[in-house]
């Protein structure tokens, strides 16, 4: 199942200023639309599922509207940040269940990194249940509507198309502390080895000293 996918490095020494300011700009995402250009030059848009790209418990558990006798976001949310370009009460109106802080491109943004480098789920590419290609071979188009800019804090922003198995995405970077550590305790292991073996001034003989 083909991901879109948005990451944004941070220059580390700007990450904790930054934070609140990413969090506030969360309704200001860049939007991305993609084109496949037919044969005869014609261009047909590829369908990206914006549903399904937030964990389970934010969605249902950690992230909910308020809850009055209205029940109206209008009336719920009135002050809005500075920096968004929309309350949050539009951030979906054609959807009630996705509209507000349960908005999934909100809460997608919303869930903190861990990294300065980060990834940040973006939509969903369905695999077609028939025999045809989901995404034949030739030539695309990305329409990037670039509304959070990220220059003045030197950030970078990429989207990258990424797939999924049964074992998630891909992320290297498990591997990679996995295998340092790894190296790690194995060469300490053969240092501890040597010197348990060279300096060990034990007696081997099974006489009970007087």
């Amino acid at each position: 199942m083909p991901r879109l996918l948005q990451k944004l490095h941070l220059e580390q020494h700007n990450t904790m200023r930054l934070c609140p300011e990413l969090h506030i700009g969360a309704a200001v995402r860049d939007t991305l639309e993609l084109y496949y250009i037919e044969p005869n030059g014609t261009t047909t848009e590829i369908h990206l599922a914006k549903k399904g790209i937030a964990w389970w418990t934010d969605k249902h558990v950690k992230f909910r509207n308020p809850v009055n006798d209205k029940e109206n976001l209008t009336e719920l949310f009135k002050a809005k940040p500075v920096n968004w370009r929309k309350p949050v009460y539009e951030l979906d109106p054609s959807d009630p269940e996705n509209n507000g802080f349960i908005n999934e491109d909100f809460i997608v943004w919303m869930r903190t990194a861990a990294l300065p480098t980060f990834r940040k789920l973006y939509r969903i590419i369905h695999k077609k249940p028939s025999t045809t290609s989901t995404l034949p071979s030739g030539r695309y188009t990305l329409k990037v509507t670039y509304n959070y800019p990220v220059h003045s804090f030197s950030g970078r922003k990429r989207m990258i198309l990424s797939t999924i198995s049964w074992m998630g995405g891909k992320n290297p970077f498990l591997g990679i502390a996995y295998i340092t550590v790894g190296s790690i305790c194995f060469f300490l292991g053969v240092v501890l080895f040597i010197i348990h073996h060279k300096y060990d001034t034990r007696s081997n003989s099974a006489d009970i000293p007087n």
